[in-house]
């Protein structure tokens, strides 16, 4: 039914796909679904990149434009928390809590030597509205380090680039 699908059939062969894992027939019977909507919408080469992108960004339930902390981009889930909390509507990783203070979740990410990555109450950054999510800062987390006695200073730490940073590396 187009391009889009006989490339995709082409790559899913390469990779021994679907197979007879059920999850993966289903998870590639789902993408050629998409890719057969996508081929009857009739884009251009540059509408498709734009049209992407917003469905990226949409189906992450990541906002399109800065979060402005106002009142409406707030929902109270003080009742999964032990103090009076908020989480942003728009970026379920932004939390307020009772004193106004916004933060982000993931504003750091602790690299163990191994490689593995995890997040912590450390991983918490301030938020100051309007407010665009910028790229995660990696910490590397020293071999002789236990992820439970990261409390409070971590300024010891290897601070390292961000990820996108990495990536242009």
């Amino acid at each position: 039914m187009g391009e889009f699908r006989d490339h995709a059939l082409r790559e899913f062969e390469v990779l021994g796909w679907p197979g007879e894992e059920e999850s993966q027939k289903w998870i590639c019977d789902n993408v050629l679904s998409l890719l057969d909507v996508l081929s009857k919408q009739g884009h251009s080469g540059s509408s498709v990149y734009y049209l992407l992108e917003l469905f990226d960004q949409l189906a992450k339930f990541k906002p399109l434009s800065p979060l402005t902390g106002k009142d409406d981009e707030w929902n109270n889930v003080s009742d999964m928390s032990e103090y009076k909390l908020w989480q942003n509507n728009r970026d379920s990783e932004v939390f307020k809590e009772a004193d106004g203070k916004a933060y982000w979740i993931s504003g750091r990410i602790f690299r163990d030597p191994d490689g593995g990555t995890y997040t912590s109450g450390d991983s918490h950054v301030p938020v100051e509205f309007p407010w665009t999510r910028p790229e995660s800062e990696i910490v590397d987390v020293p071999a002789d380090t236990d992820s439970q006695e990261l409390t409070g200073d971590i300024s010891e730490l290897t601070k390292v680039k961000s990820i996108e940073d990495e990536d242009e590396d």
